[in-house]
């Protein structure tokens, strides 16, 4: 590939991204109560006024990298939002319990009153990661050590007692393992020591091991699959739960172990995460009559029970653009970056909105738009523009290392 064609793509990329940013700036601020609006219309107005916890810690997180990282965006607008956005989640996200236990809530109202808790640990974990993200940002300490507290509480939570959760143990439920926990951990060990010296790597090595060794233990039927829920004892289960596949979680996971793989210089993991994790759940799942991936799969070709599996989503398909990418740049295979090209194609043709900016998330098995809102519960200032952002840089490492002329970009 030319690197005419790589400087196009980072032009359109850049682009997006800048589009995205001034995108949720505009609209997703609440200058009177703190916090961020995520359930946007096409054109930005709030639907609900509802804040869900899982968005309003992205939102931090991304705005304290695109400050941290990107010379276009180290700007006070950026700096401030993201400090106000941190400060509503301290104020609010922490709910306690009758028996004095806390977590954090799932969504809460405009004025930042709990409305609903979740058994879940996702929460907690896009707290963590706005926390450390804003404390690198402005040097506070105790924020640094609340973020390293919660993830202790997450470890024990998973590893140990999961009775914090809210979830009785009940006699027809099997134990699973759901590979979203493992992955969500693993990046979380990964923010935690990134640039922060060979002590605080150790420090959370221990974790990163378990959450690899856990998320390896998906890959099942010999190897020709990556099945999102496993037994307990990573053993297949039963039924629809057991045989389904979420091809965008796969891809997600390849380069959370690429970078992982990167870190500790495992050549064998990287190997595993492009072969198990990226180009095989790729090539399962796309559609090759429309284009693009589908949302779930049954990997015994039933029709899978979650009833949007045949729609194409956005944020799929930007973990797919990051996965190609970077294992492209690592190992520089060019089918790889074939691969990368085939989702570029596709995605900046169908999920861009060229009139009033962002990204549609939720398109049809033919790639129409079904739903033309730009945030919601699930959709927020994140996936987007992290994909936008990584594959930005990504493509100036190429540039650089081509010889040629990267420009302005991540440092």
């Amino acid at each position: 590939m030319s690197v005419q064609q790589l400087e196009q793509f980072r032009e359109t990329i850049r682009n997006q991204l800048d589009r995205t940013v001034d995108f949720w700036l505009k609209y997703s601020h609440d200058t009177q109560y703190g916090g961020f609006f995520t359930c946007l219309g096409r054109d930005g107005q709030v639907y609900d006024e509802l804040k869900y916890v899982w968005l309003q810690g992205r939102q931090v997180w991304m705005y304290c990298r695109l400050y941290q990282t990107v010379p276009r965006f180290h700007r006070e607008d950026i700096l401030q939002a993201a400090k106000a956005g941190g400060a509503f989640l301290r104020k609010h996200a922490r709910v306690s319990n009758s028996s004095g236990q806390w977590k954090c809530a799932f969504c809460l109202t405009r004025d930042g009153r709990a409305v609903k808790v979740q058994r879940t640990i996702f929460s907690e974990c896009f707290y963590i990661l706005a926390l450390d993200e804003l404390s690198r940002v402005t040097g506070d300490k105790d924020m640094q050590l609340e973020a390293e507290q919660v993830m202790a509480q997450l470890v024990h939570w998973v590893q140990v007692d999961p009775s914090g959760l809210g979830r009785p143990p009940l006699p027809g439920d099997t134990p699973t393992s759901s590979m979203a926990v493992p992955m969500m951990l693993l990046c979380l060990v990964q923010q935690l020591s990134e640039a922060r010296g060979p002590q605080e790597a150790l420090k959370y090595q221990s974790v990163g091991q378990w959450c690899v060794q856990q998320i390896l233990r998906h890959v099942q039927r010999g190897g020709t699959a990556v099945l999102e829920n496993v037994s307990a004892g990573g053993q297949e289960l039963k039924g629809c739960q057991g045989r389904l596949q979420n091809p965008g979680h796969a891809l997600e996971a390849g380069w959370f172990l690429l970078q992982y793989a990167a870190q500790w210089g495992q050549q064998d993991l990287r190997d595993t995460a492009i072969t198990q994790f990226i180009k095989q759940p790729f090539h399962s799942g796309w559609d090759v009559e429309h284009g693009g991936l589908f949302s779930f799969l049954d990997v015994d070709g039933l029709c899978p029970t979650q009833l949007e599996w045949s729609m194409k989503l956005w944020w799929p398909h930007c973990e797919a653009l990051v996965a190609f990418l970077m294992a492209y740049t690592q190992t520089r295979r060019p089918e790889l970056l074939e691969s990368f090209t085939q989702v570029y194609n596709y995605t900046f043709k169908h999920f861009p909105d060229e009139q009033s900016g962002e990204w549609f998330g939720y398109l049809t098995q033919d790639g129409k738009v079904a739903l033309d809102f730009k945030g919601g519960p699930f959709k927020g200032f994140f996936h987007v523009p992290r994909c936008l952002l990584l594959c930005e840089n990504l493509l100036d490492q190429l540039l650089q290392k081509d010889g040629t002329r990267a420009g302005p970009g991540p440092v």
